[in-house]
């Protein structure tokens, strides 16, 4: 269930009041910097990207070896992508990771709390081929890791991985229809196929503040948790806190889910709150003995299915998720007001989605008015922006973590920190004294592929990958571009936000296969997107480019509107993606393969299909 909202009809609010305030908000936080008021973790930080998980350095000699397929990562758009070419008959295939081994995201992440905010039954893949049931409608970290190894043992992954791996570079070599790809490890690895399914969320990030390299106390970021010092694990328990006082940056969904486990563990806890989440309820609940039992193959994939319509706005028979993404949705869109209504203008209809934004987000706030015993603490925890603008957030014991004694809410008023002072934090004119500083402060986001992933692929051309998206991506249906032959990419390039990731990654992935499948049946070791229909894609990304930005440029800055700068390519996590969502696009996919022409494709044979080398080691 979620908070309940309003039928979108009820006046509310005056609605002129709500969009000054939302409009002061943002513009408090507004900077000129943009994402430049982000640091990477490089000098200084640069040993916390270090694998702490691993109990070697996993040294191993080199290997040489040519390969079908090499895959660029382990997480779970890698998972789901060898998955459906093993489907198509495909099944050399080489996964490589700079981690110790398969999960992606969920290998990094284990702060205590780590849970999807999506239903498991729809985020874990692959559930129907390994037989797999999670535990809990949302699961928690560990599971979901464990099931992406299970996976990958499945599809016997393992056997060919380079893990531990960096990929330093990927280059085509037009004489042999190949990539060729080189490691921190020295190896040489030659691909017919190098297919890379990053996510946009990659490299975390850490803020800007003066003098943050002088803490004298002990910090970390969420994603390299340390347990050492804390104790616990990631379901909590964090015992070596008892007598510690202990700083937190960032309100955002990571931070919603270690803060409560904080609490509890700490003897003082401070959370530095630039922008407050707008949290609503979750209610998660154990898998019922029964659940499955009336489930007929391809279950899994009519179950996203339904989500993604219902999150798109769109009308659905039953909701077979019903959880509170599905019943948010449901509310902001107003579907039961917009139906049979086809004399509605435009302003009439934006009107109604205004006032069902602005009922849902006072429902909001209401709850936080019902949880928060202190009432200065609970109108500070108040989110003063549309649902839109940030990622909606689900927790259960985030707000109640505000009653518990020790727990000290430090309001920034949208400036974060001003300074890191030896063992102090100051905001303002008070000074804050830790033991310890954990930064919840996400990833990056808007700067080049190249930086977010390690490494800069070089195509036909010889120009990289960089350089042909510095103005904006360009592909074909996000996942094919003109002078990459051979190479493939699953993200949000070109390709439309989902809430749920694995549903968009799924459903490339089998247009991957698919697509590399018809090649080869028509003999072609070479395929490669005309410049034509790559144009032709990207007029039509850019016909949709406007839909959203008022809204967007309306809100408080976070990682989805460039920090406030949406007009710059390079800004948020709209930037360059697919506005029309995901139902369209997945529709326009699955019509172009069944055409079944290939009429966007340049196919053609290798100079020459030489096998060059011999796997050595590994």
């Amino acid at each position: 269930m979620t908070t309940e909202p309003h039928d979108g009809t009820d006046p509310g609010a005056d609605l002129d009041a709500v969009r000054q305030r939302y409009r002061a908000e943002r513009d408090k936080r507004m900077r000129n910097d943009g994402i430049g008021q982000y640091r990477r973790m490089d000098g200084p930080f640069a040993a916390w990207l270090e694998d702490p998980y691993v109990s070697s350095d996993g040294s191993r000699e080199p290997v040489t070896a040519t390969n079908d397929v090499v895959i660029i990562g382990a997480g779970i758009g890698s998972l789901v992508t060898a998955g459906h070419l093993s489907e198509a008959g495909i099944t050399d295939i080489r996964v490589i990771d700079t981690a110790g081994d398969f999960g992606g995201a969920w290998y990094w992440n284990r702060y205590p709390g780590v849970m999807c905010d999506v239903e498991a039954y729809i985020y874990l893949p692959l559930l129907e081929e390994t037989g797999y049931t999670p535990t809990r409608k949302y699961t928690d970290g560990e599971e979901i890791r464990l099931h992406l190894q299970r996976t990958a043992r499945y599809l016997d992954l393992y056997r060919q991985a380079l893990l531990q791996t960096t990929v330093t570079d990927a280059r085509w070599e037009e004489t042999s229809g190949r990539w060729v790809v080189t490691t921190d490890r020295g190896d040489e690895i030659r691909a017919r196929y190098l297919i890379i399914p990053t996510g946009q969320l990659l490299k975390p990030k850490l803020p800007g503040i003066p003098g943050i390299e002088t803490f004298s106390g002990t910090m970390f970021h969420t994603s390299r948790w340390d347990f050492e010092y804390t104790g616990g694990d990631i379901t909590g328990g964090l015992d070596r806190l008892a007598d510690k006082r202990v700083g937190i940056i960032g309100t955002g969904s990571t931070a919603i889910q270690a803060i409560p486990h904080l609490a509890e563990g700490a003897r003082e806890l401070y959370v530095f709150q630039r922008t407050p989440s707008a949290v609503d309820v979750r209610n998660n609940r154990p898998t019922p003995p029964d659940f499955g039992a009336d489930h007929a193959p391809g279950w899994q994939r009519r179950r996203r299915q339904n989500f993604t319509r219902i999150v798109s706005g769109q009308d659905v028979d039953v909701d077979l998720v019903g959880d509170g993404w599905t019943a948010m949705f449901t509310a902001l869109t107003s579907a039961h007001l917009l139906k049979d209504r086809p004399t509605m203008t435009s302003r009439e209809r934006a009107a109604i989605l205004e006032r069902s934004d602005v009922n849902v987000m006072d429902a909001i706030r209401q709850r936080i008015d019902d949880t928060v015993a202190d009432k200065a603490t609970a109108e500070l925890l108040k989110p003063w922006y549309g649902r839109w603008c940030k990622r909606p957030c689900f927790h259960d014991e985030y707000l109640p973590a505000f009653n518990v004694p020790g727990t000290v809410l430090v309001d920034t008023d949208g400036r974060g920190p001003d300074a890191i002072e030896g063992s102090t934090v100051v905001v303002g004119e008070r000074r804050y004294e830790l033991d310890c500083l954990i930064f919840a402060t996400g990833f990056e986001v808007g700067t080049s592929y190249a930086d977010r992933v390690g490494f800069d692929p070089v195509g036909r051309s010889g120009r990289s990958i960089s350089e042909k998206w510095a103005h904006g991506p360009e592909t074909l249906h996000g996942v094919q571009c003109h002078d990459f032959p051979n190479a493939f990419f699953t993200n949000t390039n070109h390709a439309p936000r989902t809430a749920n990731y694995t549903h968009l990654a799924d459903e490339q992935a089998r247009h991957i296969a698919f697509v590399i499948a018809s090649a080869r049946k028509r003999g072609a070791d070479i395929v490669e997107v005309t410049a034509e229909a790559e144009r032709a894609w990207g007029e039509e990304v850019a016909r949709g480019a406007h839909r959203g930005a008022r809204y967007r440029a309306e809100c408080t800055p976070g990682f989805l509107n460039g920090e406030g700068k949406i007009e710059e390519t390079s800004g948020g996590i709209y930037a360059g993606t697919y506005t029309d969502g995901p139902v369209k696009f997945f529709g326009i996919l699955e019509r172009w393969r069944a055409e079944n022409d290939l009429a966007d494709l340049d196919l053609r044979a290798a100079e020459a299909d030489a096998e060059v080398g011999s796997e050595v080691g590994g």
